[in-house]
């Protein structure tokens, strides 16, 4: 079965690289170098980093509506196409291409949380478990028809981050069992409720500013489901904070936004409901510190208040 790969970052490497020590993947589709990092040096995706170390040809059209995109498809005479986070729409000329069509390795259980942030729309919403869908593509947004389907437990302290990896993992197993199925013939296509469906919308940086007057709960969630991006920050007398890691701190009462305390658990804010005890924090400029380590560099004590808006 010949396969082609279209994916962009490291959740798709992670599928790309399990394919390709059971799978004859015969090139990559992935989204243009992108500038990155201090000096916005023009980088390489991380799919397009492992297909070049195993010599596979690698396609990087900024879309794919030109004839001599498809064109260049088609010519690959691939019997399917495995999606996952690639970012480029497909057109439903596109989609035709491959005998068995496009398969689409989805960070969620679907319909709940079609869109591009899944993994942190779960977290933040205070869902228990998640997962991954292989999804037959269509022209809609995650509205395919599902093939196989798999549940991820999201613990308690979970973060995007280790969520990110569980289900990183867990798509790459996924797409291995549905193409054994495909190819056996054993893949039976189940309709979406889309009266059962929910948008997982693309995450903002302003969106992960804390607004203190949110019941604590809520902000906990934001601060895990926003680790490692765009990380939820916080105004202290004119300096913005990112805060990386924080506790519940149930039936602390205050005004939003004060410092109720600062000990060797961490700095505790009052919020619109109960308290959050800030536990990893980053100044401009700094690293990541443990709180105790933060408020040496920068004093923070009780009585003081972070900026409500």
């Amino acid at each position: 079965m010949k396969i082609i790969f279209a994916g962009t970052p490291h959740f798709a490497a992670t599928a790309l690289a399990a394919l390709l020590k059971e799978r004859n993947v015969v090139a990559v589709l992935t989204q243009p170098d992108r500038p990155s990092g201090r000096g916005m040096q023009l980088t390489a995706s991380p799919v397009k980093q492992l297909a070049l170390q195993h010599g596979l040809p690698v396609l990087q059209p900024a879309t794919l509506k030109s004839e001599q995109t498809q064109r260049a498809i088609a010519a690959l005479g691939a019997d399917v196409m495995v999606v996952a986070a690639y970012g480029l729409i497909l057109q439903k000329a596109v989609l035709q291409l491959p005998r068995y069509g496009c398969l689409n390795i989805h960070a969620s259980l679907l319909p709940r949380w079609r869109g591009a942030a899944p993994i942190q729309r779960a977290i933040l919403a205070g869902d228990n478990e998640t997962g991954i869908t292989i999804m037959q593509m269509d022209e809609g947004l995650d509205t395919g028809d599902m093939l196989l389907r798999h549940v991820c437990p999201i613990a308690a302290n979970e973060t995007a981050e280790t969520l990110h990896d569980k289900l990183a993992g867990m798509g790459a197993t996924s797409i291995l069992e549905a193409l054994c199925l495909l190819q056996d013939n054993k893949l039976k296509p189940v309709k979406q409720n889309n009266d059962e469906a929910s948008y997982a919308a693309k995450l903002t940086k302003s969106e992960a500013q804390i607004d203190w007057r949110q019941d604590a709960r809520q902000i906990e969630r934001a601060v895990r489901a926003y680790n490692p991006f765009p990380v939820c920050h916080a105004n202290f007398n004119g300096v913005m904070i990112k805060i990386w890691q924080a506790g519940l701190c149930a039936e602390q009462q205050g005004d939003p936004g004060k410092v109720l305390a600062v000990d060797k658990h961490g700095i505790t804010v009052a919020c619109g409901k109960d308290a959050l005890c800030l536990e990893v924090l980053q100044r401009p400029g700094g690293k990541a510190q443990p709180a105790v380590q933060f408020v040496q560099a920068m004093p923070i004590k009780a009585g003081d208040h972070f900026s409500v808006n």
